[in-house]
């Protein structure tokens, strides 16, 4: 059974509901041959979406080795978390040389917290400049953005650059505290971004706090909202194959279901929240 898909907003790139992310054993060091046969699962069951970041140890290198001509057949995004046109320039050169690329699919600009790193990025000489030379240059074929500390910042990001993509939490503590889903979604989906969603199982917290939230619970309730995939990292080749069963079983959970998944995690949801570095 083949992973369902669905298309990353304006891009028009259609991409498996389900991302490999840069992060589980990816972001390590010095793990080669465990990252390798990660990637290659995941590739060989069909995902199609992976991603990675400058700030991830030795993800872009494990992906590097692995990839090579398997690089056409998916769609690779990275993030960049400098915020000067300077830094950016020179991170995604180091990240091209390490993933053996000669261009990203979706180049982001990563986790953007506070009115300072706004007025760093978007201001003279800021990283957005690099982005946008980026793309204008053939690097980086799309252009995103990320943030999972405060959704205010993330919405500002939106309105000052056309975006292409965002990058955001997706859980069932949302609701309860610093929504992303109410506050930045709307506004993704209005500007026909395509919307990734990430800490869909807070790191296996809400399934040890709450009984309800199962992996599988958590990754229906992420891709029951308007969302295009979920990244994902794994640690080992059997997280690989649980999530993709997941992805290729996927049934939306209906209101009620998603009302008390919601009302279960409530209680924890403050603290789940505060543990997403």
């Amino acid at each position: 059974m083949d992973i369902p898909r669905r298309t990353l907003g304006r891009t028009g790139v259609d991409v498996t509901i389900l991302g490999l992310g840069g992060e589980g054993i990816l972001r390590t060091f010095g793990h080669e041959k465990e990252a390798y046969t990660v990637i290659n699962r995941a590739l060989d069951l069909g995902i199609n979406y992976c991603e990675s970041a400058r700030a991830y140890s030795g993800s872009e290198a494990y992906y590097g080795l692995a990839l090579k001509e398997r690089r056409r057949d998916i769609f690779l995004a990275n993030k960049s978390h400098a915020r000067d046109m300077h830094g950016a320039g020179e991170h995604l050169a180091e990240t091209l040389r390490n993933m053996k690329t000669d261009y990203l699919d979706l180049w982001q600009v990563h986790d953007v917290r506070t009115e300072d790193d706004i007025e760093e990025i978007f201001g003279r000489g800021g990283a957005i400049e690099a982005f946008s030379r980026a793309r204008e240059k053939g690097l980086a074929r799309f252009i995103g953005v990320t943030g999972h500390q405060d959704p205010r910042i993330l919405k500002r990001c939106i309105e000052l650059f056309d975006f292409d993509t965002v990058l955001l939490p997706v859980n069932p503590a949302e609701p309860s505290y610093k929504s992303f889903i109410e506050s930045v979604m709307p506004l993704a989906r209005e500007r026909q971004m395509g919307i990734v969603g990430m800490k869909v199982y807070f790191r296996g917290r809400a399934a040890r706090l709450a009984k309800h939230s199962s992996h599988e619970t958590l990754y229906r309730f992420a891709l029951s909202h308007d969302i295009t995939t979920a990244v994902i990292g794994c640690d080992t080749l059997a997280h690989v194959d649980e999530n993709v069963r997941f992805a290729r079983g996927f049934v939306p959970l209906d209101t009620p279901e998603m009302d008390f998944l919601v009302a279960s995690v409530q209680p924890y949801a403050r603290r789940l929240m505060y543990y997403k570095e």
